[in-house]
């Protein structure tokens, strides 16, 4: 049973270079995780909205887990903790939805 984790985020910042850079950062940290867990983690893949940033969400990670614990443990690992901590410095808001792929 793969779960697929989907994670979409409003950036702090408002101006074009700020934004580049926060999802600079969030791009690098959050892609790197696929590496501390490569046992728990299928896929990990962070995008930047192209179209609509008036109603749309500016950033999103899609990653697939092999099982909900795989996704469990992913949530409270150290490494993965440190980079929630970055992420926060980043954002204004979160959106998060998980589920089953057939």
């Amino acid at each position: 049973m793969t779960i697929r984790h989907i994670v979409s985020w409003k950036l702090n910042a408002t101006d074009d270079a700020a934004r580049d850079a926060s999802f600079t950062v969030l791009q690098s940290e959050l892609e790197a995780l696929a590496g501390v867990m490569p046992d728990d983690i299928i896929s990990l893949q962070v995008g930047r909205n192209i179209a609509y940033p008036e109603s749309n969400w500016d950033v999103v990670l899609v990653g697939d887990y092999p099982s909900l614990e795989a996704l469990e443990r992913y949530q409270v690992h150290l490494e993965h903790q440190r980079v929630v901590a970055i992420v926060k410095q980043h954002v204004s808001a979160r959106a998060a939805v998980d589920f089953q792929l057939d």
